[in-house]
């Protein structure tokens, strides 16, 4: 640990004579920069999508875990009838807490994404129906089936459990996706720099020499590298960074529906979640950048 801390010092701190080793321009500059900010950029989008995928996992389990709905099918001279039995045997079921009848206009509203605002649903032999919400015990769902059976025919009761699970199973999964697609970005990362630090470090192989002839030990020469490159990873990750959150922020999620992209997006401190970008960026390029830097260098020996 003690040896961690004296390594990020020295990166930190510098030495301009040693730095002059690697040349600050060039192909591989540009590419560590653009390639570091390129992949901070695709995890910022990456972090917001699980962090939504998490919010939304909570939702559909909160909302659906303690409501149930009834659904009644009957001919139009019996719906009345039926509908009043069922609202009685609810209101007298332990376990409920409440039994509203859904209105018409209101399933005009749950149907009209799918058929329009003006769908005459008066005139449609829809089935009506009833909202059920639970109390912290919750209802035994067997003995109200029965029940219902026996005085209302034509009810279906819906717990909501098999449409909760799924929809739960799929926001954790996009969850683990983004976390994923996180760490292989990393991945990526740390092979461009890789390549681009064995490239530089190829290209100056003849100023590595001479400083071998002077004197210098191969950690001195590494650590040139490994600063220019992590504090190049750094900076394009901060710009990306930045960049990703502008377009998070203005993301029109709030505003329109987007299917799996509605609330994407930071609240509150969520936000801070970015600030660890750049940094974990800069370490994957110090530990890339150090372990090529070593390689490159006994192959010069």
């Amino acid at each position: 640990m003690i040896f961690f801390y004296k390594k990020i010092g020295g990166l930190i701190s510098g030495d301009l004579q040693r730095d002059r080793v690697v040349p600050p321009t060039g192909y591989t500059a540009s590419l560590t920069t653009f390639t570091s900010a390129a992949m901070a950029f695709m995890a910022v989008f990456a972090i917001a999508l699980s962090i939504a995928a998490s919010r939304l996992s909570d939702h559909w389990s909160a909302a659906l875990a303690r409501s149930s709905t009834l659904r009644i099918s009957a001919p139009a001279p019996q719906m009345e009838r039926q509908l009043n039995l069922a609202i009685a045997i609810l209101n007298s079921t332990p376990g409920i807490k409440s039994a509203q009848v859904i209105s018409l206009e209101e399933q005009r509203t749950l149907l009209e994404p799918w058929f329009g605002p003006d769908v005459p649903i008066e005139n449609l032999p829809m089935p009506r129906l009833i909202n059920i919400d639970e109390n912290s015990s919750g209802y035994d769902g067997q003995s109200l089936r029965l029940r219902l059976i026996a005085d209302v025919p034509g009810a279906i009761l819906d717990d909501h459990t098999k449409w909760r699970r799924p929809l739960v199973t799929a926001a954790q999964r996009l969850w683990v996706l983004g976390l994923f697609s996180i760490v292989l970005m990393a991945a990526t990362s740390a092979a461009m720099i890789t390549l681009a630090a064995r490239a530089a470090m190829s290209a100056n192989s003849q100023v590595i020499s001479v400083l071998r002839l002077i004197g210098a030990q191969d950690n001195y020469i590494a650590a040139a590298f490994v600063r220019r490159f992590t504090f190049r990873t750094f900076t394009g990750a901060s710009l990306g960074s930045a960049f990703g959150a502008a377009s998070v922020y203005f993301f029109p999620s709030q505003k329109v529906h987007l299917s799996i992209f509605t609330g994407l997006g930071f609240q509150g401190a969520e936000w801070l979640w970015l600030l660890l970008v750049p940094p974990l960026m800069g370490i994957v390029a110090f530990i890339a950048t150090q372990r090529s830097a070593s390689r490159v260098l006994r192959g010069l020996s």
